[in-house]
């Protein structure tokens, strides 16, 4: 599933292909991509307008229109945007497709059906409840810590929270709890302030390293020009990618499920119990 560092990647990547480039049309492949508006204002409203910018909030692309609207993009489980010449042979799973005027195509691919799009008069409409974005220079260890204040929810679920912190998924979340040397498990109020400085400087540090290595590929990630992100390479836990063993102490990686999500730590490095 597309995160934080692989729809910042994509941000930064596709800026440079759509910002001023005219919207001359629209096609649709899948009618339930679009939530709002309606399919014909959708179209009709979209088709014209000049892309003014992009940006990211969260997990969420945000298109700067001319009109003043924002075309919002969530790539949910299996998306990706892919730029290409409208000559170029249709790839499978394309759900969306917004033709340009230098005769390049915008094409939402999208294996599972999970993506979405939204035209709206106000991008806070879609993402105004997200949480703080952790990579800004505000997100402190004393803002996580206050926001964790009395929590006793375990931390992994807490982390992948979108309206707690924006753009953290199951990847990151594993990544960082490791880097920080804290079980998933452990409730959230229970982490010293050493624990929650570690851990906010593991969410940073994890986040910027997967951004430098432009994501993930380890499912359906694409950046836009079909390219594969190689911060994979680099997990010690996370998806089970990361090896048998902790790279640390060599001790054998565990699986568990944690609220459905599978999660993986090292259970020396990570004991569920701080005193261990």
């Amino acid at each position: 599933m597309p995160e934080l560092p692989e729809v910042e990647t994509i941000k930064n990547e596709l800026a440079p292909l759509v910002r001023g480039r005219r919207i001359t049309g629209i096609s649709l492949g899948w009618e339930g991509i679009v939530k709002k508006p309606s399919l014909a204002e959708f179209c009709a409203c979209l088709t014209g307008q000049v892309v003014t910018g992009l940006r990211r909030r969260g997990k969420y692309l945000i298109f700067s229109l001319s009109s003043g609207q924002s075309l919002i993009i969530h790539l949910k489980m299996t998306g990706s945007l892919l730029v290409n010449h409208a000559s170029d042979e249709p790839a499978k799973h394309i759900r969306a497709v917004l033709h340009l005027d230098n005769g390049r195509e915008l094409r939402f691919r999208d294996p599972r059906k999970f993506g979405a799009m939204w035209l709206v008069e106000d991008a806070e409409s879609v993402v105004g409840k997200l949480g703080p974005e952790p990579l800004t220079e505000s997100f402190s260890a004393t803002v996580l810590a206050g926001r964790l204040a009395k929590r006793k929810a375990p931390i992994k679920p807490i982390l992948l929270d979108q309206n707690f912190i924006a753009g953290i998924g199951n990847m990151y979340a594993d990544e960082s709890l490791y880097d920080a040397g804290i079980h998933p498990l452990r409730p959230a109020a229970s982490l010293s302030q050493e624990e929650l400085a570690r851990l906010h400087k593991a969410i940073q540090e994890v986040l910027w390293a997967a951004i430098s290595n432009k994501g993930a590929s380890v499912e359906n990630y694409f950046r836009p020009g079909g390219e594969l992100g190689t911060a994979h390479f680099e997990f010690r836990v996370a998806h089970g990618l990361g090896g048998k063993f902790c790279p640390r102490c060599g001790t054998p990686i565990e699986r568990i499920v944690v609220r459905n999500r599978g999660t993986y730590f090292c259970p020396k490095c990570q004991p569920i119990d701080k005193t261990k």
